[in-house]
C-alpha cells in the first residue's frame, strides 16, 4: 500500500515533467538549464502526496512539502517555458491558495478558527488579486491609471470585519475584546483601498 503510493507520486512527477519538457522543445523555448528547478520540485512535490494520503498528524507536513514542491516547480516551468516575464504572478497565486487549502484543518474553538478562516480567506483575495496581475501582464485587462488594487484592499477589510462579527453569535472569553481587535484593521484597511480606488489626495 505504501509502496504503490510513492509509485504512484513518483509517477506523477515524473509525468509532469515529461509534459512540461515536451511542450517546451515544441513551441522551441526549451531552456535545458531550467531542468534543475523543475526535476527538484517535482520530486518535493511527490515526496509529500504518500503522507497527504495517509492523514492524521503527518497529512500536514505532506501537504507542505506538496505545495512548496509544486511552487518550485511552477517556477522550473515558467523558466522552462521562458515565460517568466508574462507568468509571475502565478508565484502570487500558487502561495495563496496553498495557505487557503490549510483550511480543511479547523480548529473546534471558535477563537483560532475565526482566526484561519479569516487567514485563508484574505488567501483566497490574494489569489483574485494574481489572477487579476496576470491579466494585466498578458493585456487581457486594463484598469488605466485607476487604483484597482483598492478593490483587494476593501474586500480585505470587509473579510476581517465579517470574521469578527461572527464572533458575537459565540459565548466565548474575550469575546469584546477579539471584536475590537478586527474592526480597526478592516476599517483601515477598507478606508485605504477606498481612498486608492477612488484616488484621494488625503
Amino acid at each position: 500500500m505504501v509502496a504503490g503510493r510513492w509509485l504512484t507520486s513518483l509517477a506523477a512527477a515524473g509525468l509532469g515533467v515529461v509534459v512540461v519538457t515536451v511542450t517546451a522543445q515544441s513551441i522551441d523555448r526549451f531552456h535545458w538549464w531550467a531542468g534543475f528547478v523543475l526535476v527538484p520540485g517535482a520530486l518535493i512535490a511527490a515526496s509529500g502526496g504518500p503522507l497527504l494520503a495517509r492523514g492524521g498528524g503527518r497529512a500536514f507536513v505532506g501537504y507542505l512539502l506538496a505545495c512548496v514542491g509544486g511552487l518550485v516547480f511552477a517556477v522550473g516551468a515558467l523558466l522552462m517555458l521562458g515565460v517568466m516575464g508574462k507568468g509571475w504572478p502565478f508565484m502570487i497565486t500558487l502561495p495563496a491558495l496553498a495557505v487557503a487549502g490549510t483550511y480543511l484543518w479547523r480548529s473546534p474553538d471558535p477563537l483560532p478558527q475565526a482566526f484561519h478562516r479569516t487567514v485563508a480567506m484574505l488567501a483566497l483575495n490574494a489569489a483574485a488579486l494574481g489572477v487579476t496581475f496576470l491579466l494585466l501582464v498578458n493585456d487581457v485587462l486594463d484598469f488605466g491609471a485607476t487604483g484597482w488594487w483598492g478593490a483587494f484592499m476593501m474586500v480585505s477589510g470587509v473579510i476581517i470585519l465579517a470574521n469578527g462579527l461572527e464572533l458575537l453569535r459565540h459565548r466565548i472569553a474575550y469575546r469584546a475584546q477579539a471584536v475590537t481587535l478586527a474592526v480597526g484593521p478592516a476599517v483601515i484597511a477598507f478606508l485605504l483601498g477606498l481612498r486608492f480606488l477612488r484616488d484621494w489626495p488625503f
